[in-house]
């Protein structure tokens, strides 16, 4: 009989040591440990990849030709293993045209059945090809706003937040400060306009001309003289706060500026295409008496109710045949709890679970079998009502014939399993071992598991009493996407968990709303006052802003922390080392030693950004790009330094006989010891192990970092700071990614803020979080137009019993309790 096993021997990808295991095909196996034990390492670095290695064998010498480029996995045989597609969780960049229906491939259907069945108006000889509906095509796009919907314009309001205020003392805030500013003041005053008198008492003329001119006089500036400072008449150019701030966000190379200029523009609808983003001619076509604008910005579940009538007829039309395809591909989406986003949904605005779910359902529908599905944490993102659903799909695709390796922290997923590969027992160079493959059940008798306690948890966690609020922060009337006219209260000095199923509101409510309100209060009409308005991960555009009726209890807070998933850097330049700062004092100390300075060695020398030091063929990237034609591009390392970095003369310099490209391939845990005695760096890899990071390398490209990873390097690098005053935390799912033992790590570090005085609000679906927090908001009761209300809140023992909630139930199963009934 044929073998039913995929049998790996002698894998030693990253950190595996030289692990022999058997898996069984046809089957759901989760692989588990706690977090950079090497599970990912096994499923992904080394099945996956080897997997991908010989489909390029298969295929033109060309195609073979660049495997010498890419690597193949450390493993010295793998057999029974069948061709593998990986659906992993790693935050790709999608741009603003990037959608739901552009990811799933719906909008292609959905712009044939208007091409080929719409209704055309009267008189109308030609019918328009598919790329006329598409607002990513020079055919399609509205030529006003080139098919984005929106136009970003300034007005007096935001250029002008204090209209008490003179010119002299601030009033046009947009203006750049320092000399700049004073020098815009100085030629307003040249030109013989009067930079004393409160704004709002200019005439109205003037204050159009000031702002919004598109003239740019030149006129001889007089400065006022100060004592010891001998200051000559100059020529000065005047330039409008409306020109100063377009200009700098279309061509600054500063993030910084463009970040700040951006709290001055207004982004509204298109007011030729009124956000439809398309040309009239294509909107002037229907089908069931809607344009295709109106058909995709309905929820993918009314989208199909509109269809399921044309869906139905038998006759030979091309109507019916491409109804019944949409039909079939949303229900897959519907099932995985996806039905309440609309197809025009941007793609930037979706979770890392919502893309991954929305690339599943793709698989669903291409019907193939005898495939291994790798799956990276297919639950993150989700609801556990959510997971429900997840487990009936992933059921499907395997009683297709398919078999589903599967790398997951969840553990009621875990459970679900039908077999168990468990790597550990810790992460790192600690880690890398099979500690358990076979049968869940069996997982018990792993004594050095740590993932068993939580599998096979009997007791419920002790009960935690919630702390008592020092006050209440309340928005009311909010009004965005699905929330309608919200009141919210969100207490402060304490722990609380945001909770509800996918699509909510929830995400919505805290990481945009809560968090622009809180930074424009600190701002208050100076939005670069960044000690105030700390953001980590901002967009790179104007985003649609709430509108609230008003909020209270916003003086309590000094200081706001948005700790985001969006990476650290987009590409191998960008690390771990380089992000958190610590790099800076790594370079000094290399710099220092007694062969540097013979050689005239300074700090810069040891940057991968410096020509003089880093390796040219890669430019200091360690990695080169490596073009696959029909294939996604990937990264091979360098043939010249072979991953290092650095050219040969810099890597003479050693430091306790470790070179600088040494250091950077230490992991965080061995960094600790071998920089003890450097305080800077000390500190940063302290805080670094603090979230549960200790076993990633301190080189680490951040290409290869996951989301939930980016966001505690962020948070690490919070934590390194000096805090001062009342700080708001706000975190977007923070276990993400992170094994229940890394979980209780990371809750030290969030529940210490608190007891520090400050307030922690995260958005989050881990329900042991939930019931450790003091206070608990609940939206729902659905997703999308179904959700975007609170339907619970209090104390977790409170919203676990609450009637209406769809978290109560889980909460408390959680808590050890039966649910509402």
């Amino acid at each position: 009989m044929a073998d039913s096993y995929v049998r790996v021997r002698g894998a030693r990808e990253h950190n595996l040591r030289t692990i022999d295991v058997d898996i069984p095909r046809d089957a759901l196996v989760a692989f588990t440990g706690v977090s950079g034990s090497g599970k990912s390492s096994l499923a992904f670095g080394t099945l996956y990849a080897e997997a991908q290695r010989r489909y390029f064998e298969s295929v033109a010498p060309y195609a073979r030709r660049l495997i010498h480029q890419v690597g193949a996995p450390k493993v010295e045989d793998i057999t029974g293993l069948p061709p593998a597609v990986a659906l992993e969780q790693r935050r790709s960049a999608p741009t603003s045209r990037s959608s739901v229906g552009t990811v799933t491939t719906l909008s292609n259907t959905l712009r044939m059945l208007f091409s080929r069945a719409g209704d055309y108006p009267k008189g109308t000889t030609e019918r328009l090809d598919s790329d006329a509906f598409s607002p990513n095509t020079a055919a399609g796009a509205c030529p006003e706003c080139h098919g984005l919907g929106t136009v970003h314009r300034v007005t007096e309001q935001s250029l002008v937040p204090d209209p008490a205020l003179s010119v002299r003392e601030g009033a046009i805030a947009a203006w750049p400060g320092a000399w700049q500013g004073k020098n815009l003041r100085d030629i307003l005053a040249a030109l013989g306009h009067d930079i004393d008198r409160p704004w709002r008492e200019l005439p109205q003329a003037d204050r159009d001309w000031i702002l919004f001119t598109d003239e740019q006089p030149v006129v001889t500036v007089h400065p006022v003289r100060e004592a010891g400072r001998i200051q000559r008449p100059y020529q000065g150019t005047y330039m409008s706060a409306r020109r100063y701030v377009l200009h700098t966000f279309a061509d600054s190379k500063s993030e910084t500026l463009r970040r700040r200029v951006q709290g001055f523009m207004v982004a509204e609808p298109c007011p030729r295409c009124a956000g439809r983003r398309l040309r009239p001619e294509a909107l002037a076509v229907t089908f069931e008496g809607r344009d295709i604008a109106t058909l995709a910005g309905l929820p993918l579940g009314a989208l199909a109710d509109l269809l399921r009538p044309t869906a139905a007829r038998t006759d030979d039309e091309v109507a019916p045949a491409l109804a019944r395809d949409l039909v079939a591909r949303i229900e897959v989406l519907t099932e995985l709890g996806l039905g309440y986003l609309s197809m025009d949904r941007p793609a930037p605005t979706l979770s890392a679970g919502e893309l991954q779910r929305l690339r599943l359902a793709t698989q669903l529908r291409s019907g193939l079998f005898g495939v291994v599905y790798v799956l990276d944490e297919p639950s993150a993102g989700l609801h556990p009502a959510d997971t429900e659903a997840l487990l009936t799909v992933l059921g499907r695709l395997k009683d297709a014939g398919n078999t589903l390796f599967v790398v997951e922290h969840d553990m009621d997923v875990v459970r679900h399993a039908d077999w168990i590969v468990d790597i550990g027992p810790r992460a790192g160079e600690h880690g890398g071992q099979v500690l358990h493959s076979g049968p869940v059940a069996a997982l018990a008798d792993a004594a050095a598991s740590a993932t068993r306690r939580y599998l096979f948890a009997t007791e419920p966690p002790p009960q935690r009493t919630p702390r008592t609020p020092s006050g209440t922060l309340t928005l009311r009337g909010v009004t965005l996407h699905n929330l309608r006219g919200l009141d919210a209260a969100f207490p402060l000095g304490v722990f609380t968990a945001v909770t509800g199923v996918s699509g909510s509101g929830k995400s919505t409510l805290v990481t945009q709303v809560l968090a622009e309100t809180v930074r424009d209060h600190l701002g208050a009409g100076r939005p670069d006052a960044a000690e105030d308005g700390t953001e980590h991960g901002a967009e790179a555009g104007p985003m649609a802003r709430a509108r609230l009726a008003g909020a209270d209890g916003l003086a309590a807070i000094d200081r706001l922390v948005r700790v985001d998933q969006k990476p650290i850097g987009r590409t191998p330049r960008s690390n771990l080392a380089t992000y958190t700062g610590l790099f800076d004092a790594v370079r000094k100390v290399f710099a220092a030693t007694d062969e540097a300075r013979a050689r005239g060695y300074t700090a810069g020398r040891f940057s991968f950004n410096v020509a003089a030091g880093r390796c040219e063929t890669c430019q200091g990237e360690g990695f080169v790009a490596v073009e696959l034609l029909f294939l996604p591009g990937t990264y091979a390392p360098c043939t010249a330094c072979h991953g290092a970095r650095y050219n040969s003369e810099t890597l003479r310099i050693t430091y306790r006989n470790r070179t600088i490209a040494d250091v950077l391939d230490m992991t965080v845990d061995t960094a600790v010891d071998f920089l003890a005695d450097v305080p800077a760096a000390a500190r940063s890899l302290r805080t670094l192990q603090d979230v549960g990071l200790g076993y990633l390398r301190l080189g680490q490209p951040a290409t290869e970092l996951s989301g939930g990873e980016a966001q505690r390097i962020k948070l690490a690098t919070e934590l390194q700071r000096t805090r001062r005053g009342h700080t708001l935390y706000l975190l977007d799912e923070p276990t993400t990614g992170l094994h229940p033992a890394d979980t209780e790590v990371l809750l030290r570090q969030l529940h210490g803020l608190v007891d520090a005085g400050h307030t922690v609000v995260v958005v989050e679906h881990d329900m042991g979080v939930v019931a450790g927090a003091d206070h608990v908001i609940d939206l729902g009761p659905g997703g999308g137009a179904d959700g975007g209300r609170i339907v619970a809140e209090g104390t977790p023992a409170a919203v676990a019993a609450a009637p209406g909630s769809r978290t109560a139930r889980y909460l408390a199963r959680r808590r050890g309790h039966p649910g509402p009934s």
